[in-house]
């Protein structure tokens, strides 16, 4: 990661690129290894939250979570 940039924007940046990459795999390859590829990415979304969880609480990490997904 990036040490000019703040965790908690690393984090952010992280959950966005997992986001983008489930988004593409809904796309492409076969059944099973899309829904194996898809899985993978939202456990490491849930990761990278539960960091954020720790680093700025709850509410603000949901937040943040939910301007990924284009949520207001």
């Amino acid at each position: 990661m990036d040490t000019g940039m703040s965790e908690v924007a690393q984090l952010r940046k992280q959950i966005e690129a997992e986001y983008i990459a489930a988004q593409r795999g809904l796309e492409g390859l076969a059944v099973t290894a899309r829904h194996q590829f898809i899985t993978a990415r939202m456990e490491n979304m849930d990761r990278y939250h539960r960091q954020l969880i720790e680093l700025v609480g709850e509410e603000q990490a949901i937040q943040m979570v939910a301007r990924v997904f284009g949520t207001p």
